[in-house]
């Protein structure tokens, strides 16, 4: 059997290293698979998995944490709906994570796949996994051209090592990673060569999609200051709420001194900032020196603003 190949691909190549690879604990897996959606393994493992750990060491801590804090210690990682829905979850489930499926992919921020992980990797149920390093094996081995989610499923069921699901989720995860890569796959150094539909022109399997140009946002950041002390509001938007910010606006006040401008890439978009400091002129949600902004969860490109203005040095 070619899964067989896979199994033994995986006891000498895999990275058997990584710490969420040595535990049972159904939180420290849940925690690795949100981290390492839309971010690479190196910066979870060197500077946010850990920490994170540090600070809140069960899920029931997260539960017990106020959500600022939570945000606060995931600072950096970005994609900040990850780190509300992990406090929520942990609301929810009072720090005690189901063994159900079903119950655990009814929880906020837990899809199908994260559900399936952990049931795999800490309680070892006999389940496939379908990440985008997967589904993109998945897709050359089967000569699929596009990922279509259902058909992947039935073929991620169908090639299963049903002996051994644990070390065949993580190997195909690997695979992905190490071999079959979306530019430059090694083909030849693949397990599952022999086999393989899209060995022949890997990349077309799946086909590329046409990738539109990010629109750019314009805006203006307003720095409002008063008695040494710089105005914030609490975002509330989707992206970014819950974290502190400074208020950004469409149009210039009167009386303001340039400070810079700043930008940020996103997925889907590009925002440019030009930096005013002004005095108030809108309503924010708190006050805070720039040692007590520190403490704050604030968004990167918040960061950047706060940066210019501690360079600029533009008030006493």
């Amino acid at each position: 059997m070619i899964q067989d190949k896979l199994f033994e691909w995986y006891a000498i190549f895999g990275r058997h290293e990584l710490p969420w690879r040595n535990t049972k604990d159904a939180y420290h897996i849940y925690l690795s698979e949100i981290m390492l959606q839309q971010t690479q393994v190196k910066t979870v493992l060197e500077r946010f998995y850990f920490p994170f750990l540090e600070t809140f060491p069960t899920l029931k801590s997260v539960a017990d944490a106020p959500l600022d804090d939570v945000l606060k210690r995931w600072e950096g990682l970005g994609y900040y709906t990850r780190a509300k829905n992990l406090h929520y979850t942990a609301l929810t489930c009072k720090g005690i994570l189901p063994q159900n499926i079903v119950e655990l992919e009814a929880l906020k921020g837990i899809g199908k796949s994260t559900a399936h992980a952990i049931g795999v990797f800490a309680y070892g149920q006999v389940l496939p996994i379908l990440d985008a390093n997967v589904k993109r094996v998945l897709c050359r081995f089967f000569g699929l051209s596009t990922k279509d989610e259902k058909v992947l499923w039935e073929r991620a069921w169908e090639f299963l090592n049903q002996k051994h699901p644990y070390e065949h989720n993580q190997a195909l995860m690997d695979l992905g990673s190490l071999i079959c890569t979306s530019r430059n796959p090694l083909c030849g150094e693949c397990p599952l060569h022999v086999k393989c539909i899209g060995k022949i022109d890997p990349h077309n399997y799946p086909l590329p999609q046409k990738k539109n140009a990010i629109p750019v946002r314009q805006k203006i950041a307003l720095v409002m200051y008063k008695d040494n002390k710089l105005g914030l509001i609490q975002r509330k938007e989707r992206l970014l709420h819950g974290l502190w910010g400074f208020v950004q606006t469409l149009g210039r006040p009167n009386g303001y001194k340039k400070l810079g401008r700043v930008e940020q890439v996103y997925t889907h978009f590009k925002l440019e900032l030009e930096v005013l400091l002004c005095e108030p002129i809108k309503e924010v949600d708190g006050w805070f020196s720039v040692e007590e902004i520190d403490k704050l969860a604030i968004s990167t490109v918040d960061k950047k603003i706060l940066k210019l203005l501690i360079a600029s040095k533009p008030y006493p």
